[in-house]
């Protein structure tokens, strides 16, 4: 039974600071609230957007292109995301020849995206 307080303890450490980071967070909260000013005219409660008055209705077009940039921005961060860890599992022993091939196959896979946008013509700026 003396070795289960000393793990329970743990948890009660844990309690009390989550309880301080809520504190604190409903803390900023109420002197938000209580020190921002709330004189709302018909101004302030229009969209705004961009510095441009809004006109019209909102309903615009977006052209599709600039999803298949996000796309194609999101294929390069896990690119990324995948190139750091391996590079420090590369150097490590034993790791090397079957490291070195999994990535060139990765590799392979985005090059062969990017070529597929490419033959697409997503990737030309007009």
């Amino acid at each position: 039974m003396g070795g289960t307080s000393g793990y329970y303890s743990s948890y009660l450490v844990v309690a009390v600071l989550l309880l301080i980071g809520c504190a604190v967070f409903a803390g900023a909260m109420l002197a938000s609230r209580m020190l921002s000013p709330r004189n709302s005219t018909p101004d302030k409660l229009t969209t705004y957007e961009c510095g441009v008055d809004p006109v019209g209705e909102g309903w615009a077009q977006t052209q599709i292109r600039y999803y298949v940039f996000t796309y194609l921005y999101v294929v390069f961060a896990v690119d990324a995301v995948f190139l750091f860890p391996w590079a420090t599992v590369f150097a490590a022993p034993g790791f090397g020849l079957t490291t070195l091939v999994e990535m060139f196959v990765f590799l392979a896979f985005i090059a062969l995206g990017i070529l597929y946008a490419y033959r697409k013509r997503v990737l030309t700026w007009t």
